[in-house]
This record gives structure tokens, C-alpha cells and sequence, in this order.
């Protein structure tokens, strides 16, 4: 009898091992464990993604000429500089014949890019914009020549209104707003 007890008193034993002490630190700190640890593998995996596609463009980058990618960058710039912007026409408007009179700056965030989205899927653009209005003085010879030349610049500009005021002696005021864009 006594073989037959000590067996049944292993298993009993071993069953309750496993219940009280086994099962529970196997459902909870090791199932935590193993979940912490794919959570860990699923980023470092993302983290080789993004590492991978990060030297991709930056070997794309490199292989841009300098001369386009400075191009590139006068079109459209990583930031604005309102002072630059405003010298800029204003040369142009002298070597048109124009004379400009006022700049108004107003920023404007209504672009038609629209590349990612931000973390509650709104579209976000990466590109903004400013308004400049302006107001000139000149021959309609003179207005034409410079609407060309900003036609003909490097920055991206967009004439967005022109309103002109007629005078008898051929010199009109032209009233225009002027978008200017670039990268955030």
C-alpha cells in the first residue's frame, strides 16, 4: 500500500506545484515578458526599416548634382526669409521699371500638397506659404516685364490678384498679392 501512496502523493504534490506556483508566474511576468520582448523585436525591425530607407535617401541625395539640388533649394526653401524675398523683388521691380511702394506680409497656410498625415490621419502638408501684397507704381510696359520676371525666377511665386488704376498720363498704381512658398 505504502508504494502505491507515495506515487499518488508525487502527483499531488506536482499538480499542486504547478497551480500555485508554475501557472501563475507562467500567465503573468513570463507571458509579459515574452509580449514586452515582441513588442521589442517589432521596433527593432521597424528601426532596421527606417535605418535602411534613411541611407536610401541619403544615397539618392548624394547621387543630386550640387548645382540642381542648389536650384532646387532657391525654388523652394527650407524656410522663408521675408527680408531676401522682399529685396529680390524689389531689384526686380527696378530693373523693370517699377517702383514698389508697399509690402504687407501675411502668412497662409492653404497648400494643395498634401504628402503625410499626422498621428489622427489629418492630412498635413509639408509645404507653406506667405502672402506678400504689394503696390507699384509704373507703365502697364513695366508691369509686363515684371510679372515675366517673376515668371522667369527661380523661386516658386504665384501672382495670386492684380488690381490696376488707371491714370491719364500712362503711369498706373497696380495693387498685387504675391505667394511665396517653401518647406517646413
Amino acid at each position: 500500500m505504502n508504494s502505491r501512496i507515495l506515487p499518488l502523493f508525487a502527483l499531488m504534490i506536482a499538480i499542486g506545484v504547478f497551480f500555485a506556483y508554475v501557472r501563475p508566474v507562467w500567465i503573468g511576468p513570463i507571458a509579459a515578458t515574452k509580449a514586452a520582448i515582441t513588442a521589442d523585436e517589432e521596433a527593432l525591425s521597424a528601426a532596421k526599416q527606417y535605418t535602411q530607407q534613411q541611407n536610401e535617401l541619403a544615397s539618392a541625395r548624394a547621387a543630386i548634382h550640387t548645382e540642381d539640388l542648389s536650384r532646387l533649394t532657391t525654388f523652394l526653401p527650407d524656410s522663408v526669409d521675408n527680408v531676401g524675398l522682399i529685396l529680390d523683388l524689389n531689384a526686380l521691380a527696378a530693373r523693370s521699371g517699377l517702383s514698389l511702394s508697399n509690402v504687407d506680409v501675411t502668412t497662409d497656410s492653404n497648400t494643395t500638397i498634401q504628402e503625410s498625415s499626422d498621428p489622427l490621419g489629418t492630412p498635413v502638408s509639408p509645404i507653406s506659404s506667405v502672402d506678400l501684397s504689394l503696390s507699384a507704381v509704373g507703365t502697364y510696359t513695366a508691369l509686363q516685364n515684371f510679372l515675366q520676371d517673376i515668371e522667369r525666377s527661380q523661386r516658386l511665386l504665384d501672382v495670386r490678384d492684380l488690381v490696376v488704376k488707371g491714370s491719364g498720363t500712362g503711369v498706373y498704381v497696380y495693387q498685387m498679392t504675391v505667394r511665396l512658398y517653401w518647406l517646413h
